[in-house]
């Protein structure tokens, strides 16, 4: 890494950074939930409870309706009020879902769509309650659990509480998952004005980046904006080549269910 002390527009990078970077670490973990709840699917798809799969199946939709409504800038006060009426219903079917298969992945899948939809209406409060319950819910899936973790990290810090962040983002994840971990673990220094460890966190990141030939831009603008200069990566081509049976659902954290899965370099990486 080369020290770079001759930015102008440093100051209002790392402001920028601070404001914005927790959308991008979130629009990884979305990618992750994607893929792993793929991988449980998969591994235990024997178990599936079909009427909790039906009432996910309506949730989904329910979710897709809210989230393009809420996508429109210029909603009158009618539709407004049917917006909330919605996003009410949404979040009634999601806790008649977990109250009756709490310790279902579809359980589990409802609580992040319920805390996505309180994250985008700013209630940071309620998505961290939702993020809580949901890393209560033991699927005995590493992978799941380092989602809504990080997850729960990262909203913490959006809420504001810097320090409970950093105490849930040191948990121990999976080694797919230790970029990211440092990169939140940076952003949340960040946040609290230590630009040395900030620095560290987003080095480390970067160093596991670049032992798996992947590079990420706005990890690498980030470090920038603190006055350091990454070693450019050359990417590789993709090892993972994962495609799903059409016939076979993919859950994704936005609440639809789909058929396939995300092409990735790796697990960490596949919002890239």
């Amino acid at each position: 890494m080369v020290q770079n002390t001759q930015s102008p527009n440093a100051d209002n990078s790392m402001q920028a950074l601070k404001q914005y970077g927790s959308y991008i670490v979130t629009a990884i973990l979305l990618a992750l939930a994607g893929y792993f709840g793929w991988t449980y699917w998969q591994d235990n798809h024997a178990r599936v409870d079909t009427v909790a799969a039906d009432h996910y199946a309506d949730i989904q939709r329910l979710n897709e309706q809210v989230s393009l409504a809420a996508q429109n800038p210029d909603l009158e006060a009618e539709a407004l009020a049917e917006l909330a009426a919605s996003r009410e219903q949404l979040n009634q079917d999601i806790d008649a879902l977990v109250s009756t298969h709490g310790n279902s992945v579809y359980a589990w899948q409802a609580l992040m769509i319920k805390a996505r939809q309180q994250v985008d209406s700013d209630d940071f409060a309620g998505a961290t309650e939702s993020l809580k319950q949901a890393l209560s819910i033991d699927l005995g899936d590493a992978g799941l659990s380092a989602i809504t973790r990080l997850r729960y990290a990262q909203t913490l810090l959006s809420a504001g509480d810097a320090d409970a962040a950093r105490s849930e983002a040191n948990n121990d994840v999976p080694v797919s998952f230790e970029a990211s971990q440092q990169e939140l673990l940076g952003d949340i220094y960040l946040a609290q004005d230590n630009k040395e460890s900030a620095i560290k966190s987003y080095e480390n990141a970067w160093e596991l980046l670049r032992k798996r030939q992947e590079t990420r831009a706005v990890l690498a603008l980030k470090m920038e904006s603190l006055g350091i200069v990454p070693e450019p990566i050359s990417e590789q081509a993709s090892l993972i080549q994962a495609a799903a049976p059409a016939a076979e659902p993919i859950l994704i954290e936005n609440g639809s269910i789909e058929a396939g899965v995300n092409n990735s370099n790796d697990s960490d990486s596949a919002a890239q």
